[in-house]
């Protein structure tokens, strides 16, 4: 219970579920780009290299992703744990705080997709 009768606390931790939301997207895609580029390593680079890098890209690009992953149903958590301890007086009249939520989870599944979409294509 945070015991401070203030629904600024509630967007408060609303805008913080956003920000993990930005951040996992940013990752997701840092990932993605990364894993890409070593699919360009394997078209452009010797052969001697080429698939080892191919490997050391993929992994570092699968991690980014499942790291991104993590953070946004680890971000649901957190943000569903600080909700649950709001009194009715913290969280205004008619304003439904579970639709960050509902986005971080739909990112979240986005990014188990992409994750399953890059190993297809690098198996």
């Amino acid at each position: 219970m945070s015991g401070l009768n203030d629904p600024r606390v509630l967007f408060a931790a609303e805008r913080t579920l956003f920000a993990w939301n930005r951040t996992g997207v940013s990752l997701m895609a840092f990932g993605f780009v990364i894993e890409r580029f070593g699919l360009f390593l394997q078209i452009s680079g010797e052969q001697e290299i080429k698939v080892f890098q191919r490997h050391i890209s993929f992994i570092i690009g699968e991690s980014f992703v499942l790291l991104a992953v993590f953070m946004a149903f680890f971000s649901i958590w957190q943000y569903s744990r600080v909700i649950e301890s709001l009194r009715s007086d913290e969280v205004p009249d008619g304003y439904r705080p579970y639709a960050g939520v509902v986005i971080n989870g739909i990112v979240g599944m986005l990014g188990l997709a992409l994750s399953l979409y890059l190993a297809r294509g690098f198996i």
